[in-house]
């Protein structure tokens, strides 16, 4: 188990983006967060308060918890220093990067000499199976983007929360890193072999109560030329009964694609709804998830409600607003 609280560790992260592995523990797990850690030329906050190694310490933190997901995952040398000092001051680390902790020999080292352990949430710690399309009881809801950090774990994490609220029987699955440190438990998916990523999926949601949901965190685009596999394999294992659109209605250009515009929310609808009936042809689009952060009060209303006439769905921010709605439709289904 990862020892809690956390110091979150935010390195040099080039904008807010990036650090969305710390943002996500820090507004869904804050009892487990004492504080941030940012270096030099950090152009990324989470709002907690900055701390130095020490000073984290003495409040109590255990963990140091790579809180940035730059692109392509990798352990910055410019982060080492920091991390070889937080092991030789009695921390543990924990991270969701592609780079692993356990493959960098100075962090091995710098671990065994100090009686530290090294945390790597993105190794499958399962072997398993090829996907076999058989139909599973129970039900299954699953977040699909118009491009990636849209907010679809926000939205699961906030749907699962409101479907408990309301006696539904309802459990968050969780596919990546941020999710896996917030809930302790899920499937790493963009570390599995693909072969068998859409059976990673199908094990993560197995048979269950015909009136329990499973909450499916939902991964990059099927529009998003970088990280469509991973899509397209939560929607053929996970074999959803229910999409939710999930759109972030102010960006210039695809995450990281400055040559590719964001999709539509139709396009996304139609497509992923094409695919979602491959192996469950019984799969509706039953809400839209408005990511309305970089908005005033007024912009998110009209917003939604524009989405709303033009979509004839539910239209949302579940952060903001409350994912009740959602819920309602998954209740009617």
């Amino acid at each position: 188990m990862i020892q809690t609280p956390y110091l979150l560790f935010l390195g040099d992260a080039p904008d807010q983006l990036a650090a969305k592995v710390a943002q996500g523990i820090k507004d869904w797990r804050p009892d487990n967060a004492v504080g941030q850690f940012r270096m030099d030329g950090c152009k990324a906050d989470v709002g907690l308060e900055d701390m130095t190694l020490a000073q984290a310490q003495a409040a109590g933190a255990k963990t140091l918890v790579i809180g940035v997901a730059n692109r392509g995952g990798f352990i910055s040398k410019a982060w080492k220093a920091v991390l070889i000092e937080a092991l030789a001051m009695g921390y543990d680390l924990a991270s969701g990067l592609h780079n692993l902790l356990s493959e960098e020999e100075d962090l091995v080292a710098a671990a065994q000499e100090h009686g530290r352990t090294l945390h790597d949430v993105r190794i499958p710690t399962v072997e398993y199976p090829i996907a076999s399309g058989v139909k599973r009881s129970g039900k299954r809801v699953l977040a699909v983007g118009t491009d990636c950090s849209v907010g679809k774990m926000y939205t699961a994490l906030a749907l699962d929360n409101a479907m408990r609220e309301r006696g539904m029987k309802s459990t968050f699955r969780a596919t990546g890193q941020t999710g896996i440190l917030i809930t302790g438990d899920g499937v790493p998916l963009d570390a599995v072999v693909a072969d068998f990523m859409a059976g990673s999926i199908e094990y993560l949601t197995p048979d269950n109560d015909s009136d329990h949901w499973d909450v499916i965190e939902g991964q990059g685009s099927l529009f998003h030329v970088s990280y469509s596999g991973v899509t397209l394999a939560l929607i053929h294992g996970g074999q959803p009964d229910a999409l939710i659109i999930c759109h972030e209605p102010t960006r210039a250009h695809m995450r990281g694609l400055p040559d590719y515009q964001v999709p539509e929310m139709a396009a996304i609808r139609d497509v992923a709804l094409t695919l979602a009936r491959v192996a469950n042809p019984s799969c509706e689009v039953i809400g839209v998830s408005i990511n309305t952060q970089h908005m005033t009060e007024a912009e998110a209303r009209a917003y939604l409600t524009k989405v709303e006439e033009e979509m004839g769905l539910p239209a949302v921010d579940p952060f903001r607003h409350g994912a009740e709605r959602l819920a309602e439709a998954l209740e009617a289904m």
